[in-house]
């Protein structure tokens, strides 16, 4: 390359380290399994509590006036059922599921115990398209609605009205700013947050109980209309029981409150203590706030104001800030407001930046640079982009996508939690998460059929993923996937007695003499191999073929008087190929491995078989997985095939 060449090829170069700052790359062999390694900095329950609440304490920014659009005067009622919901419902889950998920990886971890295989792992990769919806669409919907605090502000010129988009994109580009910068503190700065907001929507939500009970005939008049709505008691119940589902953004927040358990203080049984004290001390509180704020915004707030283009939409206890403390504390509500929406988004990207290099990789199923934070940051940037023109950056046409991927998540771990009940023959425990269950499954289903978008958004996340994931387990099949290796005492006697190393590759069966002999008799046919100069034979059993990589454990076994080294992996190639390098490095000699063709057939048709049940046309990709590990032909084992 000129020197012009290497000037111009130079900020590309600065621009990719810049961008894959961080990424691990894998050399050779790794030398330990990869193991959930707890955080550096811990904190105490109630400090992480404020890091899952800037998620789930945000939503009383925008969730009364959703409330109260979906249900009109019946939101209190509404919100209380919701309230038993979260109390008697999604706490108990969550709180089970910090008990069996301590390393934060929640109920799509538990799945993957429950259904092994392929099954498992499809499954997750179903539960991710959910998570990225609701993910997302808490970083485009907060965004939203901080806008809306912010163009409804008194002080803001009446000229800024029609500024939502751009408003919107701006603070959700200014976040992936943030995270392209580096993200840290965030706990610090989570419980000032938190405090700040909890303190202020106190004042709000105290003066406007005092303002209800100062205006009895308020009260009277939203009876009234109740009374003149509903026949009786039992139709309004019925009647919120219906429409509780669109109030579903009011259980957002546990996902999150289990994915930050690796955060708090202790070993594993005073973190999942920990935990369950967060997360029921979040539901009281929250609780608490969503029934006390819609009483009180449905009974002072006209309803057209509620409206898309009214003063309290998205912002029902703003509305009430500056209307009963004024414009200078209602404008520091909306302060406090905005910072804790623009907060629970970056909650979100960092739950989103958890989550993929914990599975995706895992499973072979992400490309290599999605390890790395930026290119991650890029994308999840520009979907979020995506989201907010689709839905022109309004705050109540977003509630359904939300809605979906909040109850999706908090019904898969529900079924997770019943499931494992019943495993574990906690019949009592099994009955009372299945019921559990049901009332999410029907609050889901009633969601989607209300409002598609969301399930929509959710399965083209879906589709896209799957695709994605397959299209890079197929690039990265022909990688090493081992992460540590280790023989016992007798397969490296074997290793140390043979003069040269020649492996015959054989695929267990009967496991009999006469396996053994004609294996023998085709080695000498095929190869000219004696069975005095040292042979082993190599047998790779695949246990569980949907793993992606995995620990490879060689024993040495004396039968019928041959020598065998057997071992277990996820594909048969790749652990052969890893194995023989490991023998070369170890011993520096050429290792040498010896097959026969495999059946006639369709080459695409072996192709699948290796993608999917480890196995396939085992010489060829052993020797591209070599080839690939190894580029000195002096120095890489040799594949021999007769």
């Amino acid at each position: 390359m000129s020197e012009v060449d290497q000037r111009a090829a130079a900020p590309a170069t600065a621009l990719r380290r810049w961008l894959l700052k961080g990424l691990q790359r894998p050399e050779g062999l790794v030398s330990r399994p990869p193991q959930e390694d707890l955080p550096g900095h811990q904190h105490k329950w109630w400090q992480v509590m404020c890091l899952t609440g800037v998620d789930y304490f945000s939503t009383l920014g925008y969730q009364p006036g959703i409330a109260a659009l979906a249900a009109g005067a019946l939101s209190p009622v509404a919100t209380l059922m919701l309230v038993v919901l979260t109390l008697f419902g999604a706490l108990p889950t969550y709180r089970a599921v910090a008990e069996q998920s301590s390393n934060g990886l929640g109920s799509l971890s538990m799945l993957e115990r429950l259904l092994p295989g392929w099954r498992g792992k499809l499954l997750v990769l179903f539960l991710l398209g959910f998570v990225a919806t609701a993910f997302i669409v808490t970083i485009t919907l907060s965004a939203a609605d901080a806008t809306a605090h912010i163009l409804h502000n008194p002080f803001v010129p009446p000229s800024w009205a029609d500024w939502q988009v751009p408003v919107t994109l701006m603070l959700i580009a200014a976040l992936g700013g943030v995270f392209l910068v580096g993200f840290s503190e965030a706990i610090s700065i989570a419980v000032v947050l938190v405090a700040v907001y909890l303190l202020l929507n106190v004042v709000v939500v105290g003066t406007a109980v005092q303002q209800v009970f100062a205006h009895p005939e308020r009260v009277t008049n939203w009876q009234n209309v109740l009374s003149s709505d509903y026949s009786s008691p039992i139709a309004m119940v019925a009647v919120a029981l219906y429409v509780m589902p669109k109030l579903a953004l009011g259980l957002s927040g546990f996902e999150t409150g289990v994915a930050v358990m690796p955060l708090v203080k202790g070993e594993m049984a005073e973190r999942i203590k920990g935990a369950r004290k967060l997360l029921t001390t979040a539901a009281l509180i929250m609780s608490v706030f969503l029934i006390t704020s819609s009483f009180a915004t449905t009974v002072l707030i006209p309803a057209e104001e509620f409206a898309e283009g009214g003063s309290a939409n998205g912002r029902a206890l703003a509305y009430l800030a500056h209307l009963y403390l004024g414009d200078w504390f209602g404008t520091a509500y909306d302060l406090s407001t905005i910072a804790i929406l623009w907060f629970a988004g970056a909650s979100a990207l960092a739950g989103l930046l958890n989550i993929v290099p914990r599975y995706l990789p895992r499973y072979g199923m992400a490309p290599d640079w999605t390890r790395a934070i930026r290119p991650m940051v890029l994308v999840f940037t520009g979907i979020a982009f995506l989201i907010t023109l689709i839905f022109d950056a309004e705050v109540d046409a977003q509630g359904g996508a939300y809605a979906t991927g909040v109850l999706a998540l908090i019904l898969s771990a529900a079924i997770a939690v019943a499931l494992s009940a019943w495993t574990r023959r906690h019949t009592g425990a099994a009955i009372f998460f299945g019921l559990i269950t049901l009332i999410f499954a029907y609050a889901t289903v009633a969601n989607i059929i209300e409002r598609p978008d969301g399930l929509v958004i959710a399965l083209l996340f879906v589709l896209a993923i799957v695709v994605i994931s397959l299209i890079s387990r197929a690039t990265r099949s022909t990688e090493l996937r081992v992460t540590h290796i280790s023989l016992d005492d007798c397969a490296r006697r074997f290793i140390n007695e043979a003069g040269e190393i020649y492996l015959i590759a054989n695929e267990p069966h009967a496991r009999n003499a006469k396996e053994y002999v004609d294996k023998a008799r085709e080695a000498w046919e095929l190869h000219r191999l004696r069975t005095g100069e040292g042979l082993l034979f190599l047998e790779v059993t695949i246990p569980d073929a949907s793993e992606f990589a995995g620990e490879l454990r060689i024993t040495g076994e004396e039968r019928h008087g041959f020598r065998i080294l057997r071992m277990q992996s996820t594909t048969v190639a790749n652990a052969i190929a890893a194995l023989l390098l490991h023998l070369r490095d170890q011993t520096g000699k050429t290792p040498h491995v010896y097959f026969h063709w495999a059946a006639e057939g369709n080459p695409i048709g072996a192709l699948l078989r290796y993608l999917v049940f480890g196995g396939g046309d085992v010489p060829p990709l052993t020797r591209e997985v070599l080839r690939q590990a190894e580029p000195d032909p002096d120095r890489r084992p040799i594949v021999h095939v007769g």
